[in-house]
Parts: structure tokens; C-alpha cells; sequence
């Protein structure tokens, strides 16, 4: 039974691909999950790489992936340590490196640069559809 921690642009893309977790493994994110979906879609859409149709389409689609979502307390206070430790300028990143700390086996990401520096197992999208 796996616990992963997914970001926006692993949600992306396992719910493009219409992603079931195997059985007894379950997908955690922060509760910034949701706006960093929208505002990676609205940026799709402006920018022409994707249009409207498509990215509601992809709204829904994130939104039947059985994520479970959570920003409490002690996950914010360790996001706010771990963006101090790591001269992070914001706490976006941390969250997701915060809940993999606290509840995951490894954090799933199509960005890993934006947690260099981290020291928890990253795993990409394509890793947990191919397993």
C-alpha cells in the first residue's frame, strides 16, 4: 500500500490518462492542488496550447481522481519550515514536500526541479502509469 503525493502537473497528466491507482494505494495533495490545476489550464488555454473545451474537460477529469486532500495545521507549519530550510521563495513547493514528509512514500511530479534540494523520493507521472 503506496502513498503518493501528487502535484499539479502529475495530476495533469494521470488524469489525462485516465489514472487508477492499483488497489490498497492512494493519491494525497495539498489543498492548493485544486487553484494550481486551474491556473496551470488557464495558462494552457491563453497561451493556445489548449482549448477551453478541452481544459473543462480536464477540470472534470482531475477532479474523479480519488485525491485525497489535506492542509492541515501541522502540514503547514512543516511546509513553512521545510520552505525556510530549503530558501524556498514561497510555501507552493513545500506543501507538497510537507504532506510526502509527513503521510507519502514519494512525491510524483513532472517538475522536479521546482523541489531541488529536497531529500524525499520523487517519482514521476509516467513511473505510476507504467506501474
Amino acid at each position: 500500500m503506496a502513498h503518493y503525493v501528487i502535484d499539479a502537473s502529475a495530476a495533469l497528466e494521470l488524469a489525462e490518462a485516465g489514472f487508477v491507482p492499483a488497489a490498497g494505494d492512494e493519491l494525497l495533495a495539498p489543498t492548493l492542488l485544486r487553484s494550481q490545476v486551474l491556473a496551470l489550464l488557464r495558462a494552457s488555454v491563453v497561451s493556445g496550447d489548449r482549448d477551453d473545451r478541452a481544459a473543462r474537460t480536464l477540470i472534470a477529469a482531475v477532479d474523479r481522481l480519488p485525491i485525497r486532500l489535506l492542509g492541515d495545521r501541522v502540514l503547514r507549519k512543516t511546509a513553512w519550515r521545510l520552505a525556510a530550510e530549503l530558501d524556498l521563495p514561497d510555501t507552493y513547493a513545500a506543501e507538497y514536500l510537507a504532506l510526502t514528509v509527513l503521510h507519502g512514500d514519494a512525491l510524483v511530479t513532472d517538475v522536479p526541479e521546482v523541489y531541488v534540494g529536497a531529500t524525499v523520493p520523487l517519482r514521476t507521472g509516467a513511473d505510476l502509469l507504467r506501474s
